[in-house]
């Protein structure tokens, strides 16, 4: 296709040689100014801390210049900030791939058991000898994957319902807090504590040890991930449209959701489940750019931007206590998560009462 003909509203023409395709102008600037917040919330996490740091001495640092502060930042802030950044974009856009295909918003990782499921046989690798973070990404992949194979065939009937989905999902996060519960109790209380702290979502140790096989995982993702993000438009469409366009939907869905499950599987094994960050990043993404579907990298940006600013207030707010960040998530998607089952409900009862 040499040109784009019709160009929708609120929509330009981007050029890379003899490409030619369409950028939607707000989701564009707003992507923009999510980066900007993310620099400037990076320079911040790097400054801020028990002994503050001038932002002329963490350039030097990050420029691999002679400074007397390479310790404190590159060497304890800077890899626990990278964790954050790709635990938190993973987080987004395994959030926005799966609320994309389920087509409702409580459709997050942390609420349909992906995430329970991910923990729950990752603690039970550190109960019995595997405690290396560095492996733990990896081992909460099976876990994520089997727990959403379970539920996706427990909520299969006949067709795939977001409502069945979702609370089958929920039903199955209880049952895997329970088993990982269990592994807990039975493991040394030495291993059951560092379990414990793992589970509330924390980044705290984490080091370039951490950082440097998330990344290259995440790296590998990337096609996918581009992969992922023209999908998505096929799978927002009705299913008879997309069946006449030529689409298979079963297998676009199943693409989507299973690399959903990947990025959220990783996300957990690397800092443990922080709860809510794949809830918000989508739906803040997604109302802020006002697009038809979730965009992915404003959705990364914005997640990326939670578990960061997350971090550094965990780390400052009640100093010299330092709080998990899954804490902090946890304290505001919680009540967005109730003004989303709330508001769904009114919803709901509208719609009954204009069909009645």
């Amino acid at each position: 296709m040499s040109g784009i003909g019709i160009r929708p509203a609120g929509y330009a023409v981007a050029r890379a040689g003899r490409a030619r395709f369409l950028v939607h102008r707000r989701a564009t600037v707003v992507a923009a100014v999510c980066a900007v917040a993310l620099a400037v919330s990076c320079v911040a996490y790097l400054c801020v801390g028990e002994q503050f740091i001038g932002p002329a001495e963490v350039f030097k640092v990050l420029t691999g210049q002679p400074s007397p502060d390479e310790l404190v930042v590159g060497t304890l802030r800077e890899p626990r900030m990278v964790v954050g950044l790709l635990v938190g974009a993973a987080f987004g856009v395994a959030g926005a791939l799966i609320q994309t295909v389920a087509r409702n918003p409580l459709a997050s990782p942390d609420i349909i058991g992906i995430s329970q499921g991910a923990s729950a046989v990752t603690v039970a690798a550190m109960t019995f000898g595997l405690t290396s973070y560095a492996y733990l990404p990896y081992v909460s992949v099976g876990g994520g994957v089997l727990a959403a194979a379970l539920v996706y065939v427990f909520a299969w009937r006949g067709g795939l319902h977001a409502t069945r989905f979702v609370l089958i999902g929920i039903g199955f996060a209880i049952a895997l807090r329970s088993v990982t519960t269990l592994f807990m109790t039975k493991g040394d209380y030495l291993v059951a504590q560092q379990a414990q702290i793992w589970m509330t979502g924390s980044l705290n140790g984490r080091g370039w040890a951490e950082a440097q096989p998330l990344a290259w995982s995440l790296l590998l993702l990337t096609p996918c991930v581009a992969w992922a993000a023209r999908a998505q438009r096929t799978v927002s469409l009705d299913d008879d449209t997309a069946t006449a366009l030529g689409v298979r939907l079963g297998r676009v869905r199943l693409g989507l959701v299973a690399l959903g499950v990947v990025l959220a599987s990783l996300a957990t094994g690397a800092a443990g489940p922080v709860d809510f960050v794949a809830l918000l990043a989508p739906q803040i993404a997604r109302r802020v750019t006002r697009t038809a579907q979730i965009p992915l990298v404003t959705s990364a940006l914005l997640g990326a931007l939670i578990v960061v600013v997350g971090d550094l207030l965990a780390r400052r707010l009640f100093s010299p206590t330092e709080l998990p960040v899954g804490v902090l998530t946890a304290a505001v998607g919680a009540p967005y998560l109730i003004w989303l089952i709330v508001r769904g409900r009114a919803a709901v009862r509208a719609s009954s009462g204009g069909t009645s």
